[in-house]
């Protein structure tokens, strides 16, 4: 009998010996790593050996969050970086060269945005398009593109890619698709049942879930053909074939440019990881009742979440295999300012708005994926209105002063006029 999501990572640890029979990989804070014999560690180095010859490359607590992270993706491996966003810049790094094409959505987190900026200017041209439609991505296609960029959902305005027809598009041109899941979790949506190659996570967010550790990962769905790809360097090619792109990109993106994830924020993780099904369950349940119940508050003019009817892509939400929820984020937008009260009145307002803001039982912080009940974060970037709310939603209880209302701080904290 196949063991279910949960059990697979919470026995994750227990498939290899551990000392003293705990129930979790232990710490592994050193360093460095000593052999008996220094031709042994010169075979670790050359890679003829398993094992440890230098942090930078790697320790056994990040290997064993690294298993776990391969089991929630059905992967065949996967190399962790400080950050999801090391862990982009790492593949980028390792995987191309001056002169490709990349064609990446446009509707893109912010600083992922910010980064393919920079590799425009460095020879690897970017082009942006609409992903919510496959044409868009078709059209784009070149005969040096190696690589095409989606997330799952967006961030912050929720647009959903048509993943499952760029996956096809993908594999039937031989390109490289590379699918950011931070915003749904392996556990929401697996990127490799639509011929995803390689898979994103950002580990901060819902998989480490707790708020206190930072760090990123790349895996490898085993589905690509790394034998087609020309920019794998010859030195790499003595592993078998379907290792070449992720031995590369740890040996280029992580050993070269060094952001590696420490020992300490990888236990977290990994220990955090074990009640990702959990709380995903619950985090979604939370955002579509806050959802529903926005979308009718009357300082709302529009909310963005995938679980609405109404969102743009609800026919592309209903198509991808999800795991009964859509996300635990979501976007409203509020009603502009009333300008003819003039500029005292709208300073009274503000302070006003400023106090609910205090009393709110949400938490203000500038993250996604923790435990903490709707942040309240204006987006200013990816073209989103400054009136635009993100709100990712944890786990906490949805405050309410009924069955079936969020309390009355709760949603002026929410809908409250920019300040």
């Amino acid at each position: 009998m196949k063991n279910g999501f949960t059990t697979t990572i919470l026995h994750s640890d227990l498939e290899s010996p551990i000392e003293h029979f705990s129930v979790h990989k232990p710490m592994h804070a050193a360093v460095a790593f000593g052999y008996p014999d220094a031709r042994d560690l010169a075979k670790v180095f050359k890679g003829e050996a398993p094992g440890y010859a230098y942090g930078r490359q790697g320790n056994p607590t990040t290997t064993a969050l690294e298993v776990k992270i391969s089991k929630m993706e059905d992967g065949i491996a996967t190399a962790c970086f400080s950050t999801g966003m090391a862990a982009i810049a790492a593949t980028f790094v390792a995987l191309l060269r001056a002169g490709d094409h990349v064609v990446s959505s446009s509707f893109l987190f912010g600083n992922t945005n910010s980064l393919f900026g920079t590799f425009n200017t460095l020879g690897c041209e970017i082009s942006f398009v609409d992903a919510t439609d496959v044409a868009n991505v078709a059209r784009a296609l070149r005969p040096n593109t190696r690589m095409v960029f989606v997330e799952t959902i967006a961030n912050p305005r929720t647009q959903v890619a048509d993943l499952a027809r760029i996956g096809e598009l993908c594999a039937s041109n031989g390109v490289l698709y590379v699918v950011d899941n931070t915003m749904t979790s392996p556990y929401l949506y697996q990127p490799k049942r639509n011929k995803a190659g390689l898979i994103i996570n950002s580990l901060t967010k819902y998989i480490g879930g707790h708020g206190n550790a930072l760090g990123g990962a790349v895996t490898d769905t085993g589905l690509f053909d790394w034998t087609r790809f020309s920019n794998i360097y010859d030195n790499y090619k003595n592993a078998k074939p379907a290792l070449w792109g992720i031995l590369q990109i740890r040996k280029k993106g992580l050993r070269d440019v060094g952001s590696t994830l420490a020992a300490e924020p990888a236990h977290r993780l990994a220990t955090g990881a074990e009640t990702l099904a959990l709380r995903m369950e619950k985090s979604s349940d939370n955002a579509l009742q806050l959802a529903r119940f926005l979308a009718k508050h009357p300082k709302v003019t529009k909310v963005y979440y995938p679980g609405l009817e109404d969102h743009p892509q609800v026919e592309l939400v209903g198509q991808r295999p999800l795991i009964g929820d859509e996300a635990a984020a979501l976007d409203a937008e509020r009603e502009q300012p009333q300008q003819r009260h003039g500029k005292q009145r709208q300073e009274q307002e503000h302070r006003r708005h400023r106090q609910h803001d205090r009393a709110a039982d949400g938490t203000t912080a500038d993250a996604i994926g923790g435990r903490h009940p709707a942040p309240r974060i204006t987006c200013a970037s990816s073209g989103a209105k400054p009136t635009v709310t993100r709100a990712p939603v944890g786990t906490a209880r949805c405050p309410r002063t009924s069955n079936s209302t969020p309390s009355a701080t709760f949603t002026r904290s929410l809908c409250a006029s920019p300040r």
